[in-house]
Parts: structure tokens; C-alpha cells; sequence
């Protein structure tokens, strides 16, 4: 038996197996434990696995390519159209088979393991962050029952609140200044672990020739530059620049009918964190683009010109995620805009 292409439908337990050969025809259908899928898979050895883009997914695809095995792992909502009948571990081992057998499906790269532990700096430092303004506005909110505002910034509250603390006067009693200091000490906490988190998104950097690539470009720092690397890797599953950019979510969105092409806002599609940072980081230039004189410079100022500051920036994060894209399926190097003459 010669399983051309094998989808597997992960689970935390039980696995559902769905084998076919070259023509779709069904050659394999079982669930193995956990244990016991490697060896299933040592056994039958499939020319091709396809496997949903989920949690674990990328541990799995390094362990199959291991066997010298081709992995394509797939998005969930490109496998969802092919389910037949009703939702169950059996049938969706066979969309996922179903769906990998399209040419016209786009696969994503299993991620190295490099990779995901700069995924999983930046997913630690958002859930810090985010804890970080909880703290701000929870003190603000019980500040102002009191009568006291202060700025929402956390350079602000971190100067604000030891100066409240000590000209506490009127109905703020001993109680609450023990729950301000409660709160203080917690923000300084999460402050210092934002830091440590930021010193190894910064070694990331330095070790990333691919992220040292991209940071080169107005407007991508450590961060986006790590960011974008840990999900894309070297880009070359991408056709070109737009096609990451939309993947991104950075492209307007179509709703065309009859021959009516009609354009909308940005898709919003891909992933929120990346568009949000290199949204960001189109802002922190533009806010220094009016007294430059180079070629985007001026464009730029043009583009605000006519469209506003805010679809300028949308711009500019969409020409820096199209130039990213060039340098990380390619070995040129990025070359700063030229001065125009006038």
C-alpha cells in the first residue's frame, strides 16, 4: 500500500488518520494514540503529510521532516469548505487531505524552533503589556472615584502616583494608599520583566541576519523586525509583496459584483499584532517626513497631502511590508531612498 498523501487531524490524545493515493482514493483511515503515531507513521510512510495549522502543528512537521518526509501544513479556514456532512474527527482528516490536494491552496512554512521562541518573547511581552495598562487604568479608576485624574502614559503614572502618595490629602484614607502602593510595586514588577523581554527581542536581532535585513528599513525596529521574521521566516511561500501584504491585512477589501469593481477599507485579514506594529511604525515616520527632501519622503508628503495622515500610514505599512518581503525571499540588501533633486 503506497499512501501518496496522508492527513492527520490533531488532537491532545487521539489522532485521526486519513491516507490517499495519487487519484484521492481513500488507502488508510484509523486513530492512534499519541504514542503511537510516530512509529504509524515510520510504518506507512507517506510521501506527503498534511496537517492543519494549529497548536503543535509545527512540533509534528519538524519530527515528519526528520523522516525526510514532505509536510504542508494548511490553514484551518481553507480546510473548513471541504468538510463533508457533519463535523467529525474523520471527516476532517479527509478535508484536510481534500484541501492539500488543490494546487490552488496556499501552505504555510513550518516554523524552526528559533522561530516560535521569538513568537513566544513577543506573545509574553503583549500579555505583559496588557497587563501593564490593566494596572494603569484600574489605579486611574479608583483615583478619580476620589477626585484625582492623572495621565494615561505609563511614564506619567509612574511619576504621578509616589507625588499622590505623598500629598495624600481629603477622602484618600491609609487603606487606599496601601492599595496604590500594592498596585506601584506590581507595575514596577511587570515594567522590569517588559525590559528583560526587550533585551532578548533585542539578542534575537542581533543574531537574525534576516531580522538585521529588515530592520534596516524606516520604520521597522527590533521588535516588528523579530516580529515578522518568527512568523514569515525567509518569505518565499509568498508569490511577491502583495501577496504578504495582504496577507497581513494591509490591501483593500473587494466587494465587487457585475463588473463593478468596488474597493473598501483594509482586509483586517492575517495577523492583528503584526499589522498593528507595522502600522506603528509607518506613524513614528511620518511623524519626521515633513522636513526631509528624499524621493519617499516626498511622496509621502504628498500622499498626505491628498489622502490624509491615516491612509498615508496604511501606505507606507503596506510598501514596508512589500520590501520585506523582497529581502527576506532574496539576498538584496535594503538601499535607503535617494534625496531628490529639485
Amino acid at each position: 500500500m503506497e499512501v501518496d498523501l496522508f492527513g492527520i487531524d490533531l488532537a491532545k490524545r487521539v489522532f485521526q488518520l486519513h491516507g490517499a493515493d495519487r487519484r484521492g482514493n481513500a488507502l488508510h483511515r484509523s486513530k492512534v494514540s499519541r504514542a503511537a503515531l510516530v512509529e504509524t507513521i515510520k510504518e506507512l510512510y507517506p510521501r506527503v503529510i498534511a496537517i492543519e495549522a494549529c497548536s503543535s502543528a509545527h512540533h509534528w512537521g519538524r519530527r515528519f521532516q526528520q523522516f525526510g518526509i514532505e509536510v504542508k501544513l494548511i490553514s484551518p479556514h481553507f480546510v473548513k469548505p471541504f468538510v463533508k456532512t457533519n463535523k467529525n474527527d474523520r471527516n476532517d482528516a479527509e478535508a484536510i487531505v481534500e484541501a492539500a490536494s488543490r494546487p490552488s491552496i496556499n501552505f504555510v512554512p513550518v516554523k524552526s524552533v528559533e522561530q516560535q521562541d521569538m513568537q513566544a518573547v513577543h506573545r509574553v511581552r503583549e500579555l505583559l503589556v496588557h497587563q501593564r495598562t490593566s494596572i494603569i487604568n484600574q489605579a486611574r479608576g479608583l483615583l478619580g472615584e476620589h477626585g484625582i485624574t492623572i495621565a494615561k502614559s505609563p511614564p506619567a503614572f509612574k511619576k504621578a502616583i509616589p507625588e499622590i502618595l505623598k500629598e495624600a490629602e481629603g477622602e484618600l484614607t491609609t487603606f487606599c494608599q496601601m492599595l496604590l502602593k500594592m498596585m506601584l510595586e506590581q507595575f514596577h514588577s511587570i515594567e522590569d520583566k517588559i525590559t528583560r523581554a526587550e533585551s532578548w527581542i533585542d539578542a534575537f536581532l542581533k543574531e537574525s541576519t534576516m531580522c538585521q535585513k529588515i530592520a534596516a528599513i524606516q520604520g521597522i525596529g527590533a521588535v516588528t523586525a523579530t516580529a515578522i521574521v518568527a512568523a514569515v521566516g525567509d518569505a518565499r511561500e509568498f508569490k511577491n509583496g502583495r501577496h504578504l501584504a495582504a496577507w497581513i491585512g494591509l490591501v483593500p477589501r473587494q466587494h465587487s459584483s457585475g463588473g463593478k469593481s468596488r474597493l473598501l477599507g483594509i482586509s483586517k485579514h492575517g495577523d492583528t499584532y503584526l499589522r498593528t506594529l507595522l502600522i506603528h511604525g509607518a506613524r513614528s515616520v511620518l511623524i519626521r517626513v515633513a522636513c526631509k527632501k528624499d524621493t519617499r519622503s516626498r511622496w509621502l508628503q504628498e500622499l498626505i497631502a491628498r489622502r490624509g495622515y491615516n491612509r498615508a500610514a496604511v501606505a507606507l505599512a503596506n510598501k514596508n511590508a512589500r520590501m520585506i518581503q523582497v529581502l527576506l525571499s532574496s539576498e538584496i540588501s535594503y538601499r535607503p531612498p535617494l534625496v531628490a533633486v529639485v
